[in-house]
């Protein structure tokens, strides 16, 4: 086989796969329902039936006319905002395909260092009462106390 039929053939082995992988990300994508995910709707978050429990809890909270699965779980920032989304994303869908992931279900440290940034943004004016000072200087997050204000779990 000459060298020019041997990179010809190479392109088009490297363009098959590419069209495979396009192919089959393209369908995942779809089939997943990966579109809702860039919306701000929290029925998105049951596209996944691990998060039915939280979805349905959050439902009936105190927080269910005032704050979205995003606005309590993503950076406020857009570009953050959908980079975390992003990651998230990526990650559970690795945990759900290789059967990796916990059950239940548990919040990754970041994510929960932006859940406890958005806590702070709505209720900042409350941790200048001496009841918040103490837990706070304590490290102690808002959940501690206060477990089940967004959802349940």
């Amino acid at each position: 086989m000459s060298p020019k039929a041997k990179t010809s053939l190479l392109i088009i082995l490297l363009l098959a796969i590419c069209g495979f992988a396009l192919g089959l990300g393209s369908v995942t994508f779809i089939y997943g329902k990966g579109y809702s995910y860039l919306l701000d709707d929290p029925k998105a978050c049951v596209n996944c039936h691990v998060m039915r429990d939280q979805y349905d809890s959050w439902n009936k909270s105190s927080h269910h006319k005032v704050a979205t699965c995003n606005s309590c779980h993503t950076p406020e920032n857009i570009y953050f905002k959908y980079f975390n989304k992003m990651d998230n994303g990526f990650m559970h869908a690795l945990k759900f395909t290789t059967g990796t992931f916990k059950d239940p279900i548990r919040i990754r440290q970041h994510n929960f260092n932006i859940t406890m940034q958005a806590c702070l943004k709505c209720h900042g004016d409350l941790m200048s009462s001496t009841l918040h000072q103490e837990p706070l200087r304590e490290g102690r997050s808002c959940v501690a106390c206060h477990r089940e204000v967004g959802h349940t779990h």
